[in-house]
């Protein structure tokens, strides 16, 4: 009955009987059905848009003194752990950049923590305006080739698709078992579709024969393109296309030019994983319009991308539009090609004004979550890395990508065992296992870092998340693994055998429980220590090291079972 309610008062208002709560006039609307600019007053009632037309009584009138109106902008694919930051804190990032709405893949945290996990996440972002809507994990853990935290079946999720925010599964990364009928990720995505729920793809370095499975079994998005050739792929095997701009993954240059007025309404944006320094800066959605326009993209379209598609795409009927019957997520642009926000409403309420939030409406997480004890019991006698001969395969890190190359180089070797070679740039990785206790550490080489002396250590490596670090001597991995163990998880800079910086991430060793506002800093701070210990520059050292060891990205990466090569999808040796 309080719904049939609810539209009624709408339905009063619409049709003049009723006053408003909101009337936004002087707008120029942009109307992301047609492509038009709109002349009109803006109703809300109960935080839902009632009509567009002419109003006159409210509660309030808002003057937008000829601005454009535009929809809430809306992040197809992020994984809100790479903030490192709880979704409550996430939000206070977002919506002064115009972001209302999110679709996230909590699986950082789930192979942490398993459904408890999830349930935190959930349970935190209930606390902020912003709409955060859940894809459950698929691939928990993400392959069989590394150890993680916890292992979520089928059966393990299907009592979270009852609650309201969850709408779909997550990115399925683990194409073999796809690609074999493996049941347990066939009845996930079985479990997905009898909800009504998107099942998200996830086809890194995936040909378009490759597609074919992933459409067979009803996977209809993808936000893995890296060129113009395989977003245009995705698109006409039947895919919605997720156009992303992160920290790492930054492809939007090279996959923009796929877009075109007659398939536009068939992409959208994400952002995937960008760190919190990366939002401040650049910003989140907003961010990727203002590259889309920058790139020739019409800025409506570009509008359009950011909203309705992104709204259509996961099957979010209430949102992504400025009309009758779509929730009041509103923004105010001084105008379309700078997309300069002025004003953020939400649900009819403004959360924003001139950049400053209503902090009244962002609660703090109340309690503490339980996060697993880290388990390892590392040696030195772990790091040796044992070789014959002084050929090897080597992990190229690519700045700025997700993607490795597969080196083939000359390294040092002495008393049988591979030692660092700074002028080379061939360092020391390690990835510990850290969920279980297992035992289980990955030795394998390095080139792109540049450090020269010291180490980095962190518990962000996904998506297992175990330990991973990369150095110029095991002493200093050692210290800088020691030093992030101690204080629960997070990441540490070691320089000559001294603590340079260190930022404590005590939720899940993934997130932090102090404001974002401290997080920045200590990121500055990480970020210069980094600076005094290697001459590489130009990309984030510790996001790029967390990725590194996801085997389902090309082309070698390491995890706490040895060196992986994603061609040959199995391990091989570091000596050739």
């Amino acid at each position: 009955m309080r719904k049939v309610k609810q539209l009624q008062e709408r339905v009063a208002v619409s049709d003049l009987r009723a006053a408003a709560d909101v009337i936004i006039k002087n707008g120029r609307i942009v109307n992301v059905f047609s492509g038009e600019i709109m002349e009109g007053d803006v109703a809300i009632k109960s935080g839902y848009i009632v009509g567009i037309g002419e109003f006159s009584e409210a509660a309030e009138i808002i003057d937008a003194r000829r601005q454009f109106i535009v929809p809430g902008f809306i992040d197809a694919h992020v994984h809100v752990e790479s903030a490192m930051v709880p979704p409550s804190e996430f939000a206070r990032v977002l919506l002064p950049n115009g972001v209302t709405t999110i679709v996230t893949d909590p699986h950082e945290i789930a192979n942490v923590a398993g459904v408890k996990g999830i349930e935190f996440m959930l349970d935190d972002a209930a606390k902020t305006p912003l709409d955060m809507y859940v894809m459950l994990p698929s691939s928990v853990p993400a392959t069989p080739f590394e150890h993680n935290g916890a292992t979520l079946t089928a059966s393990d999720l299907r009592a979270l698709y009852q609650h309201e925010k969850v709408i779909g599964l997550a990115e399925v990364m683990d194409f073999p078992s796809v690609a074999s009928g493996q049941s347990d990720i066939l009845q996930k995505i079985v479990d997905a579709e009898k909800h009504g729920g998107r099942i998200d793809g996830h086809g890194a370095g995936l040909s378009k024969a490759d597609l074919n499975n992933y459409l067979a079994v009803g996977i209809r998005t993808d936000h893995e393109s890296t060129t113009a050739v395989e977003a245009l792929d995705r698109l006409r095997a039947g895919m919605y296309v997720m156009l992303r701009e992160g920290t790492v993954g930054r492809d939007m240059i090279h996959t923009l030019p796929a877009v075109n007025p007659k398939n536009s309404h068939r992409f959208c944006f994400c952002t995937d994983d960008k760190l919190i320094d990366d939002l401040l800066e650049e910003g989140s959605i907003n961010y990727n319009v203002r590259l889309a326009i920058a790139n020739d993209i019409d800025p409506v379209m570009a509008i359009q991308m950011a909203t309705i598609n992104a709204a259509t795409c996961h099957k979010l009927s209430h949102i992504g539009a400025v009309a009758a019957g779509y929730q009041a997520d509103i923004l105010f642009l001084r105008d379309l090609e700078t997309v300069t926000i002025t004003k953020v409403m939400k649900r009819g309420q403004v959360v924003v004004e001139d950049g400053l939030r209503d902090e009244a409406l962002f609660k703090k997480a109340v309690g503490s979550f339980e996060s697993p004890a880290i388990r390892h019991s590392l040696k030195r006698e772990d790091l040796k890395l044992a070789m014959m001969g002084n050929m090897a395969n080597i992990i190229g890190m690519q700045p700025n990508s997700l993607f490795t190359e597969h080196l083939v180089e000359s390294v040092t070797v002495q008393d049988g065992e591979f030692q660092s070679a700074t002028e080379n740039d061939q360092l020391k990785m390690v990835v510990v296992e850290r969920h279980k206790g297992t035992g289980c550490v990955g030795v394998g080489i390095v080139k792109g870092f540049g450090i020269q002396h010291g180490a980095i250590a962190t518990t962000v490596a996904h998506d297992s998340h175990n330990i991973v670090a990369v150095g110029e001597s095991d002493e200093d991995i050692l210290l800088a693994i020691a030093r992030i163990t101690e204080i629960g998880g997070g990441i540490a800079v070691v320089n000559n055998g001294k603590v340079a910086s260190e930022l404590a991430l005590p939720i899940a060793g993934l997130l932090s429980e102090a404001p974002y506002e401290d997080i920045q800093q200590q990121l500055d701070h990480l970020n210069d220590a980094f600076r005094g210990v290697s001459t590489k520059q130009g990309f984030d050292p510790f996001l790029t090291l967390s990725f590194l060891t996801l085997p389902v990205i090309p082309n070698l990466k390491l995890t706490d079972q040895g060196l992986f090569d994603f061609n040959a999808f199995g391990f091989i040796e570091v000596e050739v």
